[in-house]
């Protein structure tokens, strides 16, 4: 059996879902109890609860996108497991991709990792990364607001571009690697080109779509539901595409 699918791990994914559950459950529960306390009335906690449970699904969508870009090259529980706890695709696929490529590999994603030392290391590499966070907000938190306070009083739109241009330029890695991405010239799909574009180019068109019709109609449900399901359907349009364009054509990439 493969060693990133057997046992062991379907073990650890299942004893983290189940610790992942409890604990949103006891916190579900002692807040219950808490609103009773403070006189609130019961209908308006289950209009909470089922309007928390809604706006849960847009991100679990994403997430579920994630971990089947994930799966390819690291089979279905490590992804699991990692976006179970806590993670997103802007972090856990160049985390994945800077592992690989410490091991002297640029085809990132598009192959399977076959070496237990490899996939140690992605998994190493991801985890770390995102308890760094947990271990800093406790510390770090309260003097980051207060410099972030100053600077939002001094200048707010100062302080408003800041985190613009962190945000931009997260997406810009994204769309660089689409646009202009190396990669290794025998594994089709690993470079930049054609479906690596199109997948690009539709999901911004999804997004603006989306986002005009919400916006229009005044759909707020819609709103935080725009970003996964652009997700979706540019993976629909990249399968067809690779369906109907001729393999010449589908297969065409270029190296940044």
């Amino acid at each position: 059996m493969d060693f990133k699918s057997d046992a062991f791990m379907y073990t650890v994914g299942a004893l983290v879902v189940v610790f992942v559950i409890a604990q949103s459950v006891f916190f579900l529960v002692r807040a219950w109890r808490r609103a009773k306390e403070l006189g609130i009335e019961t209908s308006t906690l289950k209009k909470t609860v089922s309007s928390g449970a809604l706006f849960t699904i847009a991100p679990a969508i994403a997430i579920l996108a994630t971990v089947l870009t994930l799966s390819g090259a690291l089979g279905l529980v490590l992804p699991w497991i990692r976006l179970t706890v806590i993670g997103a695709i802007s972090y856990e696929v160049p985390a994945a991709e800077a592992a690989i490529e410490a091991f002297g590999s640029t085809a990132g994603l598009s192959r399977e990792v076959t070496d237990p030392t490899v996939f140690s290391t992605i998994a190493w590499v991801m985890t770390l990364g995102s308890i760094m966070p947990l271990v800093l907000v406790p510390f770090m938190l309260k003097k980051i607001q207060k410099g972030l306070g100053k600077v939002a009083a001094k200048n707010g739109k100062w302080a408003d571009a800041m985190s613009a241009a962190a945000f931009i330029g997260l997406i810009s890695a994204f769309i660089g690697r689409a646009v202009v991405g190396k990669g290794e010239a025998e594994i089709i799909g690993d470079g930049a080109g054609v479906m690596s574009l199109s997948a690009l180019l539709s999901s911004m068109l999804f997004m603006f779509i989306l986002q005009k019709i919400a916006d229009k109609f005044q759909i707020k449900w819609l709103q935080p539901f725009a970003m996964p399901f652009s997700m979706i359907l540019a993976m629909v349009v990249v399968m067809v595409l690779s369906l109907v364009l001729p393999e010449s054509v589908a297969a065409l990439e270029w190296r940044g």
